[in-house]
C-alpha cells in the first residue's frame, strides 16, 4: 500500500520501509513521528478512500542538506552579493501506512488529565497565600516613603 504525505509544504510518496528527506521535523533520532495529512491512498493500481490514514514514521538522523550558493550580480554597477544557505532534514524510514491508532493515545491522555487537576490544586493556594504578602508590601512602603523635595531652577544672570 503507497500514500502521497504532505510535510514541509511538499508532498512525498511512501511505502512501508521507504527512506525519504523531509524538511524539518521536531525529535530525536530513534522517535517515531506520525505524518496525518494524507492526500491520496492506493493499493496496486486502485485507489482508496485516504479519510482517517495516517503515516507512521521512525526518525533516522537530524542532518543538513547540501551548500546552495546564492550569488546576486548588476552587470556594470559594481554589484556582487555571495550567500549560501544549507537546509535542515529530517531523514525518515516508513514504518506503516495505515489506520490511525486511537486507543492508544486515550490511555495516555487519561493520567495525565488526572495529574494536571492534582498539581493546579496544590499550587492554587500558594498563589493565594503569596497575592496579600504582595498586596501588604506596597501600603507599608507608600505610608514610610516622603514625597522628594522639589530644587527650584538656577536663576541666570543676564
Amino acid at each position: 500500500m503507497f500514500a502521497i504525505v504532505r510535510t514541509g509544504g511538499k508532498q512525498y510518496r511512501v511505502a512501508a520501509g521507504d527512506k525519504i528527506a523531509v524538511e524539518k521535523i521536531e525529535g530525536e533520532a530513534g522517535d517515531t513521528v506520525s505524518l496525518g495529512d494524507v492526500l491520496l491512498a492506493g493499493d496496486g493500481g486502485e485507489v482508496k478512500d485516504a479519510k482517517g490514514l495516517t503515516v507512521s514514521a521512525e526518525i533516522i538522523a537530524q542532518t543538513r542538506g547540501e551548500k546552495v550558493i546564492v550569488f546576486k550580480k548588476r552587470r556594470r554597477h559594481n554589484y556582487r552579493r555571495r550567500n549560501g544557505h544549507r537546509q535542515s532534514l529530517t531523514l525518515l524510514r516508513i514504518l506503516a501506512v495505515g489506520e490511525a491508532k486511537k486507543a492508544a493515545p486515550k490511555k495516555d491522555a487519561a493520567p495525565k488529565a488526572d495529574a494536571a487537576p492534582a498539581a493546579e490544586a496544590k499550587a492554587a493556594p500558594a498563589r493565594k497565600a503569596a497575592a496579600p504578602k504582595k498586596d501588604a508590601a506596597p501600603k507599608a512602603d507608600a505610608a514610610e516613603k516622603k514625597p522628594a523635595a522639589k530644587k527650584a531652577a538656577p536663576k541666570k544672570d543676564a
